[in-house]
């Protein structure tokens, strides 16, 4: 992507919150530079032979490089106070396991973490909302929570959820739903869109 004259803006500064979703912004950017493996895999480089030709040259100068920049894409992002803990670190992967064995949580911590998100998704009332997409919104929020989280929470379950809990004011909305569609096979977006409609 790099090679098409793309220039992707660096993901916000890791101030040591809210580390799921840092992982996923700085992995994504990794990967639109095609660096991802040299952060995952950190090869050694091998010397160059004997009389090597240009393009051997040429490699082994791209592979250099391609280990500075992942190094640099990691430090970057870093407030002062992470960048500290990974300045001593020589490699790219090395930081990389570093900042993940200092902030993702542990499985234990990870599982109360879930188990929480998990209350707040049954415990919310559309009645707190004061619109669809207000409520919708909120539904995301907390679905792409636990989903960072590494839990599988299928959309038919938070479609589930709607239909359970929208008030007695979207009954025709959702009768005709289930005259034109089945509802057990129905997206989330589908069904937030045709409530809205309403």
């Amino acid at each position: 992507m790099a090679s098409s004259g793309l220039s992707l803006n660096t993901p916000q500064t890791f101030t040591g919150e809210n580390y799921q979703i840092w992982l996923v912004k700085i992995k994504s950017y990794f990967e639109a530079y095609d660096l991802w493996e040299v952060v995952t895999e950190d090869k050694l480089i091998q010397p160059l032979p004997p009389n090597p030709t240009l393009a051997q040259i040429k490699a082994h100068s791209d592979e250099k490089t391609k280990k500075y920049k992942a190094k640099t894409i990691i430090q970057n992002p870093v407030a002062d106070s992470i960048f500290s803990k990974i300045i001593a670190c020589e490699t790219a992967k090395e930081a990389w396991v570093t900042l993940k064995q200092e902030y993702q949580e542990s499985e234990r911590g990870k599982q109360n973490q879930i188990l929480n998100l998990k209350r707040d998704f049954e415990s919310l009332r559309m009645q707190d909302y004061k619109t669809i997409a207000k409520y919708s919104d909120r539904i995301s929020l907390i679905v792409n929570k636990i989903r960072l989280l590494g839990e599988d929470f299928k959309d038919d379950r938070i479609v589930e959820k709607i239909l359970v809990i929208i008030p007695d004011r979207f009954e025709s909305k959702i009768s005709s739903l289930e005259e034109s569609k089945d509802l057990s096979t129905i997206s989330v977006a589908e069904l937030i869109s045709a409530l809205q409609v309403q």
